[in-house]
């Protein structure tokens, strides 16, 4: 049974990777930051599970910062594959502890590699999640392996160095280290201030009346968005490849903030469009379709719970508010994931659509049941 090592479990990517891994034999070891609240609710099915948690599915806490943590943690489990997922991975927050960004995200990753070289684990594979923000201003379309990077954010050059370490150890050591340059990848357990998730959420708050309206920054921002159990079945393929190499993982399209806005009230009954310009932007109510909502509810067993509450044409339901802008913005991202889909015959599956359609109708159900 292969022993694999997934810091950040408890995050979204790490808590569909245990479960494809679980499905694959292996046997999994997770950290965990210590908290005075529970932080383990995208693994609880996997945790409560008395076949699993104990036997298969191990937590262990730790933290990248804490050196002789990793050192014991690494001695005592002695992994085959190591999936390094932790971070302080939100952009704009990372603006506002540039400091701790940095030493989670650059610096953490060398004290792992550093502790696999100390503790002697010479046949360990090592992935980093690496990120499409190394692109930044992006300087060329689209980006691929090959596109030199110009970040535009702490978080952007922590991972930088994250990613250029990885290729010095690897060159270094000859340590299987290998970086996944994953684009944005979304699923109804995206944390709820990135930006997907925060639409998908606020859209299904208004429908029910809790919320008001939906407040973003630049609307205009494109991303290359696909689904994140696609891209971590991507992750454990790249660990499988002969060689330790890097990859790019992405859909090869972008969409707009603001398509990913309305296409969310529309699986949802509501129809908006878009008036003003730049800060005075406004998605306001053009019509609503009840029984497209009711539709959504009853497939997911969501009826009789919550009443929802249709908003009347004309309403304002997004506005924009200059404080959520990044000091420095990145406009467009677009992956070419060829060298991926040819050496590992890897791709991405799942369309725009369905991504947004699945994380609403998610959302809807959640707060339809839960009140909240």
């Amino acid at each position: 049974m292969k022993k694999a090592l997934i810091t950040g479990i408890t995050g979204q990517d790490g808590s569909y990777l245990a479960e494809i891994l679980l499905k694959k034999g292996y046997e999994i070891h997770g950290i965990i930051r210590r908290s005075s609240s529970f932080n383990t609710g995208r693994i609880d099915h996997l945790y409560n599970d008395p076949e699993i948690m104990g036997k298969r599915l191990f937590l262990h806490y730790g933290d990248l910062v804490d050196t002789s943590n990793l050192n014991r943690l690494l001695e005592r489990i002695e992994p085959d594959e190591i999936y390094n997922l932790a971070a302080q991975s939100h952009v704009k927050v990372s603006f506002e502890v540039p400091d701790y960004t940095a030493q989670v995200d650059a610096l953490g990753t060398l004290r792992f590699l550093d502790a696999i070289r100390e503790v002697g684990l010479r046949e360990v594979k090592f992935y980093q999640a690496s990120t499409s923000e190394l692109y930044g201003k992006v300087q060329e379309i689209p980006q691929s392996e090959t596109t030199p990077f110009y970040p535009r954010s702490p978080y952007g050059v922590a991972k930088l160095y994250g990613y250029w370490i990885i290729v010095n150890y690897r060159e270094a050591y000859n340590i299987f280290a290998s970086n996944g340059i994953l684009f944005n990848h979304e699923s109804p357990r995206r944390g709820e201030t990135f930006v997907t998730r925060k639409i998908t959420r606020a859209v299904s708050r208004i429908l029910f009346g809790i919320d008001e309206k939906l407040t973003l920054g630049n609307l205009d921002a494109k991303r290359d968005w696909g689904y994140a159990p696609e891209y971590c079945e991507g992750m454990w393929m790249i660990l499988q490849h002969k060689t330790a190499e890097d990859f790019v993982l992405a859909t090869g399209e972008t969409r707009e903030v603001k398509e990913f806005t309305q296409r969310s009230f529309a699986t949802a009954g509501v129809e908006i469009e878009w008036t003003g310009k730049g800060k005075d932007e406004k998605g306001v109510v053009v019509k609503t379709d009840e029984a497209k909502l009711a539709a959504v509810l009853e497939k997911e067993g969501a009826t009789g719970i919550r009443k929802p509450v249709m908003p009347k044409p004309g309403t304002v339901l997004v506005e924009v508010n200059p404080r959520y802008y990044r000091p420095t913005e990145v406009d467009l991202l677009i992956g070419n994931p060829a060298k991926a889909e040819k050496l590992l015959g890897w791709k991405a599956n799942t369309k725009f659509e369905d991504l947004v359609d699945l994380m609403i109708t998610a959302d809807l159900a959640k707060v339809a049941k839960r009140g909240y």
